[in-house]
């Protein structure tokens, strides 16, 4: 065993033990579908100079998500009721009433000069304490120690600050202390402010500058003395202190980055809420998912023998380690959210399935040369196109995690961790195994035992049959043209059935005179028609049903549905509801995925050709409309679990091209004179092998969940199925052709061979191979 394997193996060991750790004294943060949380009820009320109408309720309710979003808490849902009511649901909140007072504070900052004192014990000459002077926005307030400061008009607000962060400051003995930072027009007004106070001599209270927040004085620090009057303090370097604790600091900050509520809120109930999918729903999932992965492996060892064997272990291991970060980092984890990752299992052997098959190559092509030296140039060869398909997804992850927010936000952080556990699987613990069973003498002599020495049935027939598939690539584009234009007809003709997370309906509770188990409610509703609904108890044993559009002889229907079970059932809450993934979730949602693929976009053009980057991004195009199509088709609602299926999908289609042109270019870099048409159709053979391949262990696990999984989980894997089928057709079918019509329009001369190619054309000598010859 060589340096390099032994240090892989400890390394893989370390990381798999700390995992283990996590995974066995650290219990994960589950969401509203798989525990329940905590349901609150905000009445939005009028300010003195802002109506709480519809309007401002969906901005407040917008300034409450980001506010969640930073107290750690993810996948909340929260939805407008009526005109002026915002319902919160927060999953596994482990202090509510420390979550209801920040949610709640209405967080109105202003800075202000102070204009005079009264001290501590004095009465104030003039007005009373928090007394406003109608028109002219002077204030009387204590600060930190008592003194009635009077204080002037407001000269900004915490619109105007753009960022603030908690921070300890040690060597000025100040504690925990909110830094700021202005935004360019409010920065100056600081500027001008403390330039102003600067005025006043040391000591004088004039000297002051007060920072209230919701009408109390937080901090009123004097102006330094070595700041010259009118000179003032540059924006950048502005602290508020006041002897806060950590917490108090970093919910400060929260607030103050959050942004101020437009209109004041009022917490009007609050109690605790049922999981929305039963037990049942749960454990049928769950086995589902142990089928397929199960399924999975199997077939990964049946195609690979030992080293495929090999491969299900790292596919284990991958699965501890990337559930012990989801479990280390907070992650909130919800059905859709595990079953991804399952997927993500099965996607996960891709950089195997790679990796084998160029070994597979490297045998096939010189069948002298030791199995050792094979895998290791099978790695060697197959690193570019794993990372460049892995830095691609990783690009994509992060900008949904830093411009998006809500679930989008929480499936940036899932792919990104999926992404490098699976990097660290392939390239770490499975080449450690992989490298130490082809130094086995038995492993290197016995051809049909390692799984690699000998040529695939696939690639065997395809290099028997080597069908000619681009004498004329423009047929191809014809057909994907065609596929699209049906997908359009069905979301034209037949239309989008958005789901109540974009639509919004109605919310009902229900008090019935004979328990009801929440399972029955579910089956009893189901079979009544309303086998969409989202069903949950509710406080001390009611029902709460959250359904779409639903008129009034629907409600009837439905309550008539559960006497059925529950004897007298009566309504004790019924509103109509807005959507969870409201106008400004899906405008950042959508700005953040066009980020997304444009910076993909730029990457692969940098790494590759323009022509191939805009093949790419044509042919996941070509995947999103089909799947909304044939959702469109099929009368299967769009919802939020089917957003997490589409970006997955989306993921996926690049992933599928770039491994196909990294072959492209490396072959073309090659062979120069070879015409593109001829290079491509030997890519797509090559690579063919690998996609059916990768294709099968996802499909093996998709098909366990769509079967088997129950109706929460049925959509989510047929849009997969349905994205997966489509995105292994458009990687060959649409991008590759796109690409050879769109080379046929640029004189760029083909790839120059570069280090990576060379490497590849002379790999290094076996490490077992002293170098000697006779």
């Amino acid at each position: 065993m060589t340096r390099a394997t032994t240090v892989r193996a400890v390394l893989a060991a370390a990381v798999l033990l700390v995992s283990v750790f996590i995974t066995l004294t650290m219990s994960p943060r589950l969401g509203l579908d798989l525990q329940g949380g905590t349901r609150m009820v905000l009445q939005a009320e009028d300010s003195a100079t802002v109506e709480a109408n519809r309007e401002t309720t969906d901005r407040t309710l917008e300034v409450l998500r980001q506010r969640i979003d930073s107290l750690g808490v993810a996948e909340p849902v929260l939805t407008r009721s009526g005109e002026d009511r915002i319902i919160v649901e927060l999953p596994d909140v482990q202090d509510p009433r420390q979550a209801a007072a920040v949610i709640g504070r209405t967080a109105q900052l202003s800075f202000h000069a102070v204009q005079g004192a009264t001290p501590p014990g004095t009465e104030p000459e003039s007005k009373p304490e928090s007394e406003t002077e109608p028109g002219s926005g002077r204030l009387t307030l204590p600060d930190e120690q008592g003194t009635q400061l009077d204080l002037g008009p407001a000269r900004l607000s915490g619109a105007g600050v753009k960022d603030a962060t908690a921070s300890f400051e040690a060597q000025q003995a100040a504690g925990w202390t909110v830094k700021l930072d202005f935004h360019k027009d409010a920065g100056k007004d600081w500027t001008r402010l403390t330039g102003e106070a600067a005025c006043h001599p040391a000591g004088d209270e004039r000297r002051r500058v007060a920072i209230v927040l919701d009408e109390k004085v937080i901090s009123s620090p004097q102006v330094d003395p070595s700041v010259g009057c009118q000179a003032g303090l540059p924006s950048g370097g502005t602290q508020i202190t006041g002897s806060f604790s950590a917490k108090e600091a970093r919910d400060l900050a929260l607030l103050i980055k959050g942004g101020a509520l437009p209109v004041p809120v009022e917490i009007v109930e609050q109690r605790t809420v049922g999981p929305t999918l039963g037990a049942a729903a749960i454990d049928a999932s769950a086995q589902a998912a142990l089928i397929g992965a199960a399924a999975t492996a199997l077939f990964i060892t049946f195609v690979y023998r030992l080293f495929g064997a090999l491969a299900a272990v790292a596919l284990a291991a991958y699965g501890v380690i990337s559930y012990a970060a989801l479990v280390g980092l907070g992650v909130t984890l919800t059905l859709p959210g595990l079953a991804g990752f399952v997927l993500a299992i099965g996607m996960a052997v891709d950089a195997n399935v790679l990796v084998f098959e160029r070994a597979r190559e490297e045998c096939q092509d010189r069948p002298t040369r030791s199995l050792r030296s094979a895998l290791t140039t099978g790695f060697q060869k197959a690193f570019s196109a794993v990372a460049d398909s892995n830095i691609t997804t990783l690009l994509a992850a992060g900008l949904l995690f830093f411009l998006g927010s809500g679930p989008v936000k929480g499936f940036g952080v899932t792919l990104a961790i999926g992404v490098v556990a699976s990097m660290f699987s392939a390239l770490v613990i499975a080449r450690a195994l992989t490298e130490i069973a082809a130094g086995s003498r038995f492993v290197s002599d016995y051809r049909g035992v390692n799984g690699i020495a000998r040529p695939g049935s696939v690639r065997t027939w395809l290099t028997r049959k080597d069908p000619q598939l681009f004498r004329k690539p423009v047929r191809w584009l014809v057909v994907s043209t065609a596929l699209v234009a049906v997908a359009v007809a069905g979301i034209v003709v037949r239309g989008v059935d958005l789901g109540v997370e974009f639509t919004g309906g109605r919310l009902v509770e229900y008090s019935t005179s004979r328990p009801v188990d929440v399972e029955t409610a579910r089956s009893t509703l189901a079979d009544a028609g309303f086998g969409d609904a989202e069903v949950t108890t509710a406080g001390d044993g009611d029902i709460s049903v959250r359904t779409g559009k639903l008129d009034n002889d629907g409600e009837h229907t439905l309550r008539e549905a559960l006497a059925t079970e529950g004897g007298e059932t009566t309504k004790v809450r019924d509103e109509l509801i807005g959507p969870s993934l409201g106008d400004e979730l899906r405008r950042n949602a959508l700005i953040a995925l066009g980020v997304a693929v444009f910076v993909q976009l730029a990457y692969l053009a940098m790494r590759f050709r323009w022509t191939f980057a805009v093949a790419s991004v044509v042919g996941m195009v070509h995947d999103v409309v089909i799947v909304v199509g044939a959702f469109a088709w099929l009368g299967r609602p769009v919802d939020g679990i089917f957003l997490a299926a589409l970006l997955t999908v989306i993921g996926y289609s690049v992933n599928d091209s770039v491994v196909v042109f990294d072959r492209v270019r490396e072959l073309w870099a090659g062979n120069r004179k070879t015409p593109l048409a001829t290079i491509a159709r030997r890519a797509v053979l090559q690579t063919v092998p690998r996609t059916v391949n990768t294709g099968m262990g996802a499909l093996f696990i998709l098909v366990a969940l769509a079967v088997l999984g129950g109706d929460s989980l049925a959509d989510f894997a047929l849009a997969l199925l349905i994205g997966i089928v489509v995105g292994t057709w458009s990687s060959v079918f649409t991008a590759v052709p796109g690409a050879l019509v769109l080379e046929r329009t640029t004189g760029a001369p083909p790839p120059v061979p570069g280090k990576a190619s060379r490497r590849a054309r002379a790999p290094r000598r076996d490490p077992l191979d002293n170098g000697a010859r006779v």
